[in-house]
């Protein structure tokens, strides 16, 4: 199920007797958890209401089998064990985790589990035989991915309705291209430009870059197009922000050399005809990524990015065993670039 039908099931209040929510886009999980439990009604911690973590995993069985005293059900919420993870190093040996996976698969088989709500929530897991169990179970499984850029900009359009805010396309992917993709962070922003505008007001460009905080992988990005046009004078007061900002100087240093490397990557990709999107890794909701990626990679040849990558690892060595200041190397390969 997508995150959308079951979003749309919770607001019909309807209930499954097993849910599996998992994936990255933790804000979506937890908000879709919040309504669970507003679904399924009064909760009283300890009887009615059971969280299940690594130090009480082995009560799971016993306390599905336990009834709710006084209320018709239970919610179980089982979270961040590696439940459904075949291998699970976290643990050491999992032989008691498969034993009690084994467990709950054999009791679904017998039980339709109607009788109480069970949710498993993981960052990750693995296709087991439970996992099948639970889906012939009538139980849901939901992964919960970092969103493509049109069901952030549906969302964002749709909070911006309900307040009489006007915002357009443009300039909710200009939100996007600022402030990073992590839904929590875009809502706050929003929410923050909607208090500006007021109702019936526009969210502007403009409005973005003076109230929003970048991220540093768009800071990055303004810095390497500042390179790429030779404006050193670009480069060097986006750098002095992000100092200013708080922001690492060994952060700018690791996300610099990263966002070269996926540059000269894409370099190499098309010098040699191969798929940038693969090359580089990227998730389906980053694809979009991959012309802006190509526009900043025209700005350099490539014996210029490996001498940026290989001065930039230097510049990390010699900085841990003592021998430079990192601010100032910084500042000399970026100065270097242009000399």
């Amino acid at each position: 199920m997508t995150i959308e039908e079951l979003e749309k099931e919770l607001k019909n209040e309807k209930l499954a007797p097993i849910y599996v929510l998992y994936g990255e886009e933790t804000f979506l999980l937890e908000n879709c958890l919040k309504n669970i439990k507003k679904n399924f009604g009064e909760i009283a911690t300890g009887i009615n209401f059971i969280q299940i973590d690594d130090t009480n995993l082995n009560s799971l069985i016993s306390e599905i089998q336990t009834p709710a005293f006084g209320y018709p059900r239970k919610l179980i919420v089982l979270k961040n064990t590696k439940f459904l993870k075949k291998e699970n190093k976290k643990r050491g040996s999992n032989a008691e985790l498969i034993s009690i996976r084994e467990k709950l698969n054999e009791y679904l088989k017998l039980n339709s589990g109607e009788e109480n709500i069970l949710i498993i929530i993981e960052e990750e897991i693995d296709k087991t035989e439970l996992l099948e169990t639970i889906q012939k179970n009538g139980g849901i499984i939901c992964n919960f991915e970092f969103q493509k850029p049109y069901q952030i900009e549906k969302r964002l359009k749709e909070i911006c309705n309900a307040y009489k805010v006007n915002i357009t396309t443009s300039t909710t992917n200009h939100l996007i291209d600022v402030c990073g993709m992590y839904m929590q962070t875009l809502i706050n922003e929003i929410m923050k430009l909607i208090d500006y505008v007021g109702e019936n007001g526009t969210i502007e460009n403009t409005d973005i870059d003076s109230m929003c905080t970048k991220t540093i992988d768009s800071n990055i990005f303004d810095l390497t197009d500042n390179m790429g046009k030779k404006n050193i004078t670009g480069v060097i007061k986006i750098l002095n922000e992000l100092l200013y900002s708080k922001e690492p100087i060994q952060k700018i240093l690791i996300t610099l050399y990263n966002h070269c490397k996926k540059i000269y990557t894409v370099k190499l990709a098309e010098e040699q005809n191969r798929n940038i999107t693969t090359e580089l890794n990227l998730k389906p909701n980053q694809t979009f990524l991959v012309n802006k990626y190509k526009t900043q990679s025209k700005y350099f040849k490539t014996g210029e990015l490996e001498t940026i990558l290989h001065e930039l690892i230097n510049l990390d060595y010699n900085y841990k065993i003592g021998n430079i200041d990192i601010n100032i190397g910084l500042e000399s390969i970026l100065c270097k670039y242009y000399s």
